[in-house]
């Protein structure tokens, strides 16, 4: 690892500089900003494409805008002389790697990098001594880049704090996770996080531009073809790149089309965790669809969990709790049927039983909702807690024995099925408590047919009172 960011692949900082270097109060490094660069060593065409076409200033990073644009978080954070501890959190291939590297350039710190993967303790005691060793020396800090922080542990992430605030170093972590989740409250209290995107079309037409000019013709691709040619990238920078070093030894005179592409090229997996976020955020994606009443992004979110390796039981799950949560008894045969749809994958397996499950989405997407049912039975749970000593009426206690009959168990109990209209409107309810409300039909689906035979049976109760 080179110390100093001159040597640095991605520019060099002024000479100019280094007279500057002091530490300021309070144990913060003076960062201060070069605003040369110098010319890149030609690289070894042995390096990969996309090692060639990495940026070698912030400008030329393309799709974070976001941070790094004339009113860009970074860009402002540069223009004050300030750089904090950061947490890049993005997919792959959206340049954190890059960003990290340019910002230790541009901001005239060392760049250390370090991976969570392969670091353990002693590899972050070296980091530390040497970064500290290195200020005591020039005055300069050192920029240290961990590479999928997320994974090292809580007391590993607790090993940054006193560095970070010291100055000693300035943290850029990146991850693929959600910080929320996968960082503790302590580091993420001394780090801004920043967002990057997936690269859209255009930043990735950009990238193949650039490809382009680097292998010095255009690749042997119709305009149907360049366009699936970014749609298999998926927003990655990095594999958009490694498919065109693919193609760039191709004969230029033979025009691709998207059948003859998707035949060389294989497309990238879908990035989906079944323990982690985007687990999370696709089952909220498809509850949500459900619930919006719309089949066509219902089936696209539950498409995305099965070919993101999802287990269609579990899906299975979650459709039939949404059954009976959302859609209730607005529509009653959603419930049986979800059971059903469960039970046919079970017994047909991958890939047929799928197709009932992807039935039920529809059903559950097209039907009235109503979480009625679901509020009613919260509040008589509340209820419940409240009211939990008090006893049945006598009148529709069991009495077994003489003494529960002597008692007045069971005494002016109406059969209901001996009444007008099977409904004799007697209190249910314990004798010391009002009559509540807790099931309020909406006016939707088979509900609307239930609420007018409430209504009516309310009315009836209502008459026949002292």
């Amino acid at each position: 690892m080179q110390d100093d960011a001159s040597s640095d692949l991605f520019g060099a900082v002024s000479p100019s500089t280094s007279s500057a270097r002091r530490r300021e109060a309070g144990g913060q490094p003076h960062v201060s900003f070069a605003l040369v660069e110098a010319p890149l060593t030609p690289a070894s065409r042995t390096q990969p494409l996309a090692d060639r076409l990495r940026p070698r200033v912030l400008e030329d990073v393309v799709g974070q805008e976001h941070l790094l644009g004339p009113d860009g978080t970074l860009a402002q954070m540069l223009a004050r002389h300030t750089l904090p501890s950061l947490i890049l959190w993005g997919g792959p291939g959206c340049g954190k790697t890059t960003i990290a590297r340019l910002l230790a350039a541009r901001a005239d710190l060392r760049f250390e990098q370090i991976s969570a993967v392969f670091s353990g303790v002693a590899d972050l005691k070296r980091v530390f001594e040497n970064a500290a060793r290195f200020q005591a020396e020039t005055g300069r800090g050192t920029l240290l880049f961990v590479d999928e922080i997320h994974r090292f542990n809580r007391a590993q992430q607790d090993g940054f704090l006193s560095y970070v605030e010291k100055g000693t170093v300035v943290l850029v972590g990146a991850t693929t996770e959600n910080p929320s989740f996968a960082l503790n409250g302590a580091l993420l209290s001394r780090c801004q996080v920043l967002v990057l995107h997936r690269l859209d079309d255009a930043s990735l037409e950009a990238l193949v531009c650039r490809a382009e000019g680097e292998i010095g013709h255009r690749l042997p691709l119709d305009d149907a073809a360049r366009m699936s040619l970014r749609a298999m990238a998926d927003g990655d920078g990095r594999y958009l790149l490694n498919m065109v070093e693919q193609l760039a030894a191709l004969d230029p005179d033979r025009v691709l089309t998207p059948q003859d592409l998707a035949k060389l090229l294989a497309r990238r997996a879908v990035l989906y965790d079944k323990d982690r976020e985007e687990h999370y955020n696709l089952i909220s994606a498809l509850h949500k669809s459900l619930r919006g009443s719309d089949p066509d992004a219902a089936l696209y979110w539950f498409a995305r969990m099965l070919e993101g390796g999802e287990d269609p039981r579990y899906i299975a799950r979650r459709l039939t709790r949404f059954a009976a949560e959302d859609v209730g008894m607005a529509d009653p045969t959603a419930l049986p049927l979800a059971i059903a749809a469960w039970e046919t994958y079970e017994r047909l397996g991958t890939p047929e039983g799928e197709l009932a499950i992807a039935q039920l989405v529809v059903h559950l997407a097209t039907a009235p909702k109503s979480n009625a049912v679901y509020k009613a039975y919260g509040a008589a749970r509340r209820l419940a807690r409240e009211t939990g000593s008090l006893g049945p009426p006598h009148h529709i206690r069991n009495a077994p024995t003489r003494l529960m009959k002597d008692l007045g168990y069971g005494k002016g109990y109406e059969y209901d099925h001996d009444t007008e209209e099977a409904f004799s409107g007697q209190n249910y309810f314990p004798d010391e408590m009002a009559r509540v409300k807790l099931y309020n039909p909406t006016p939707r689906g088979k509900e609307a047919e239930i609420r007018k035979i409430l209504d009516r049976q309310a009315a009836m109760r209502a008459s026949r009172r002292p």
